[in-house]
């Protein structure tokens, strides 16, 4: 009897002592204390890649509001977007997640948390705000879905393999067929252009000045004289040779204010004085004499970058420059990128 009682004993310890290892039964989230939580970082100013309360980005400030709730996210809104259950327009609720496309590049772009009523918070340009889906100009047109993930503890993306980087030039967004084929397949078997890990190029994705300085000196090989000097970029950047190369041959130029920009979009102003600069372009034979013929509508000789502009199409080696507008201060991406780069380098 004793040894019975004895061993039941042992078994209720045991169990009493296992248990909370053996299984954890997860508290659900509650979708009103997800949109509670959200709604105390309203007026976080907004900071590219961040995700701390110093400044989120869009997909930076989901991952901290979810990951209070023990809920781990992908990174990128576009990544976001593949878990979770879809839910209706008419049928969101509190704590959904809202997203949006085609805002700063093609396809989903943009996070934001359900509030109800339509309303909407998320990390935008001006910090952690809070936008209609029915009233607001911008937001309303864009969205383009929501996913529910309240209850959840864990809504992590499927294991992927990891993908050999591109070296022939064949990118998965890239068609035989764009315009910057040539361009972009070229200058990737060359080592000057790489791609992303899902084999893909991004080509209407904007260009950094600090990138830009790293593509360019890919070309050249210049080596810089002294150490980088610019109050944004540091001796062990990745970019620091280049930029200080690009700075000290008169190329690539810092700002006034002693900083080089190393992460602002480069314009497409700036591609074609970048390009002249470096491969003197508007000085090549074909340029001399064929500039007085070409033309942008948007571009009128007065300009100031109105011949290394037009150079740019005169000498252009695939299809991207031949419009009858240049419109100068968007930003230049990564097609247009290597489309004047190729055709830059093959002035004579």
């Amino acid at each position: 009897m004793k040894n019975r009682i004895l061993l039941i004993m042992m078994m209720v310890l045991l169990f009493s002592v296992v248990s909370p290892f053996l299984y954890t039964e997860a508290k659900a989230t509650a979708p009103d204390d997800i949109a509670s939580y959200a709604l105390k970082f309203k007026g976080t100013p907004y900071k590219f890649g961040g995700t701390t309360t110093a400044g989120f980005d869009c997909s930076g400030y989901i991952l901290h509001v979810f990951k209070n709730f023990g809920i781990s996210l992908p990174r990128t809104s576009a990544e976001q977007f593949n878990v979770g259950t879809p839910v209706s327009k008419s049928n969101l609720q509190e704590g959904d997640l809202v997203f949006f496309a085609n805002t700063y590049k093609p396809g989903i772009s943009h996070t934001g948390i359900y509030l109800g009523d339509g309303d909407v918070i998320s990390a935008e340009s001006k910090g952690v705000a809070i936008s209609n889906l029915d009233t607001n100009p911008y937001w309303g047109p864009k969205y383009a879905g929501a996913k529910r993930l309240s209850g959840a503890t864990s809504v992590t993306p499927p294991i992927q393999a990891v993908l050999p980087p591109v070296t022939d030039g064949e990118f998965v967004d890239v068609a035989a067929t764009h315009p910057a084929y040539k361009a972009i397949k070229s200058l990737n078997t060359s080592g000057i252009i790489n791609g992303f890990e899902k084999q893909d190029f991004r080509p209407n994705e904007s260009i950094t000045r600090g990138q830009a300085a790293a593509m360019v000196n890919r070309v050249l090989q210049l080596e810089p004289s002294g150490a980088v000097k610019f109050t944004d970029v540091s001796t062990t950047h990745r970019f620091a040779k280049d930029i200080a190369a690009m700075n000290q041959s008169g190329i690539i130029l810092g700002y006034t204010n002693g900083a080089y920009g190393v992460d602002d979009t480069l314009t497409k102003t700036q591609l074609a004085v970048i390009l002249d600069r470096a491969f003197k372009m508007s000085e090549s034979s074909k340029a001399q004499a064929s500039t007085s013929s070409v033309k942008y509508l948007d571009i009128p000789s007065t300009f100031w970058a109105h011949k290394p502009i037009v150079t740019l199409k005169a000498i252009d080696q695939t299809t991207v420059f031949q419009t009858s507008r240049y419109y100068e201060s968007k930003n230049a991406n990564r097609s247009e990128f290597a489309a004047g780069l190729y055709s830059a380098m093959r002035v004579k």
